[in-house]
């Protein structure tokens, strides 16, 4: 399906004006470009795998808005807009107000992100896109190949990072601790691609439950399955939202874990704390991340007071990881 993507540029004072404008005028959604960094209020709210280096913050801001090419005349709605635009000036600085317009297709929207995702290594794991071709150097590397699909989870993200260094630790042991149990069961929360969960099984895990909000996620989580040869009875998946899904907590079971992980927001881990002892076996780990640096110790208190015991903390950048364990 092809579209018409119309650009208007103005300011970062007046995008949020013009963006509400817009949807009066019976436009849908609009994207907005600008230079003003994220702050760790908003980085709390999303996952963003790729963090942009921006440039210098000038002010300026792009608004665009798409309309579906259907062989439909836009021309009066774009008199229309123009005409906000104008009458907005008596309200707030609307810079130049210049519209230009170009064409795009859902392809371009689905795709253009790959440029930014290449192969890379957490440890000795080495994590590679599919569509990248394998090096012959690294033929006999332990690899994982990952397609996110619309799905969270390429690997890049530190909260991804940061659970995979435990689940490394917990399932197959370094210097300071050996793993208990050689081939544990693992419940992925919040499972996206399926990243966590491929991590787990290609480490010794016996079998993986994962479970996400997303429908779309299982069939991600299945296909990066697949590509990595692992057998699809080693992994069952459901959807759902683990907090308060009485038949969700069922399916999963009770005391059946020997880790359990969720690479998902602070304020969602602290609802779902106290669940998760109930689903760990005694001496299970609970790995979490995708806390940002300033809610830590919301997440921590939530944890203890579900009555894990918390046994180690990392931090990598403006991310933290909580690993607690269920005595």
């Amino acid at each position: 399906m092809k579209w018409n993507k119309y650009t208007i540029e103005t300011t970062t004072a007046a995008e949020d004006y013009l963006s509400s404008a817009l949807m009066d005028l019976g436009i849908e959604g609009v994207q907005i470009e600008d230079n003003v960094p994220l702050t760790k209020e908003d980085q709390a709210e999303m996952f963003i795998d790729f963090l942009p280096e921006l440039p210098p913050d000038e002010g300026i801001s792009y608004v665009s808005f798409y309309l579906e090419d259907n062989g439909q005349d836009d021309t009066e709605l774009l008199k229309q807009v123009k005409t906000t635009i104008e009458e907005m000036r008596n309200v707030v600085d609307m810079g130049t107000g210049k519209i230009t317009s170009d064409q795009t297709e859902d392809l371009d929207w689905i795709n253009n992100w790959k440029k930014f995702f290449s192969s890379f290594y957490i440890e000795d794991i080495l994590i590679k896109p599919t569509w990248e071709e394998l090096k012959e150097e690294d033929r006999d590397k332990f690899l994982i190949e990952i397609d996110p699909g619309v799905s969270f989870g390429t690997g890049k993200h530190e909260t991804t990072q940061l659970c995979i260094r435990q689940l490394l630790k917990y399932i197959r042991g370094n210097e300071t601790y050996t793993p208990q149990v050689k081939t544990p069961k693992v419940l992925d929360v919040g499972c996206g691609s399926g990243i966590l969960s491929i991590v787990a099984l290609k480490l010794g895990a016996s079998e993986v439950v994962g479970t996400d909000l997303d429908p779309d996620c299982m069939t991600s989580t299945h296909d990066n399955m697949e590509v990595n040869h692992l057998d699809q009875k080693l992994g069952t998946f459901y959807v759902g939202n683990l907090i308060d899904d009485t038949e969700l907590q069922e399916k999963a079971g009770t005391e059946e874990f020997d880790i359990v992980v969720a690479n998902i927001l602070a304020d969602v881990i602290i609802p779902m704390a106290p669940v998760i002892p109930a689903r760990l076996k005694k001496g299970g780990y609970f790995i979490t991340s995708g806390i940002i640096d300033f809610k830590e110790n919301d997440v921590k208190e939530a944890i203890e007071k579900a009555g894990l015991e918390v046994v180690e903390i990392n931090h990598q950048g403006e991310w933290v990881n909580i690993t607690a364990r269920k005595n």
